[in-house]
């Protein structure tokens, strides 16, 4: 199985090894667009593999801080007393990139930019941008996601779809 997250639909599929889809979710990227830069707040494109899976067994709507669960569970209380911050909830799918200079050391890696797939609070739109670099989803369609994938499943960030239907038709 593979991952693609396409920017200009706001959706990431999950595809089998031959290509078939085999479920599509509507994410949130950055607000601030594409790009790779360390401090930019903005997603990062190109190849990438899922490092490392975090939350295992988590509630759904955990809070994460530092890739720990704190023990509290986002309610629509807390995310209206604080609806600015970056929630981090449920699980994480925490992405290596695999393209020196592109992705991966120095200015622009994405490990080291703390770039994830992981959950949103329930109020947050998705299918827009919104977020400060990361991949929002859904908390039910995270679970169903994050058991599916194994650590080391390939994730492709495009930021147009149909660059990614040539590429995969050659």
């Amino acid at each position: 199985m593979h991952i693609v997250i396409e920017l200009d639909r706001q959706r990431l599929r999950l595809l089998a090894e031959d290509g078939a889809l085999l479920r599509e979710y509507p994410v949130s990227t950055a607000a601030r667009g594409a790009g790779e830069q360390r401090g930019s707040y903005q997603t990062p494109r190109g190849r990438h593999v899922i490092r490392a899976k975090i939350g295992a067994g988590a509630p759904r709507g955990a809070v994460f801080v530092g890739r720990r669960w704190t023990g509290e569970c986002c309610t629509p209380e807390s995310w209206a007393a604080k609806p600015d911050r970056d929630w981090i909830l449920t699980r994480i799918l925490w992405l290596s990139g695999c393209e020196v200079g592109l992705n991966r050391r120095g200015d622009v890696d994405t490990m080291r930019r703390y770039i994830y797939i992981h959950g949103t609070p329930d109020a947050v739109e998705l299918g827009k941008p919104g977020s400060h670099g990361c991949v929002r989803m859904n908390n039910d369609d995270l679970i169903e996601l994050f058991d599916r994938v194994p650590a080391g499943t390939p994730v492709n960030i495009v930021e147009h779809s149909q660059k990614e239907s040539a590429c995969a038709q050659q």
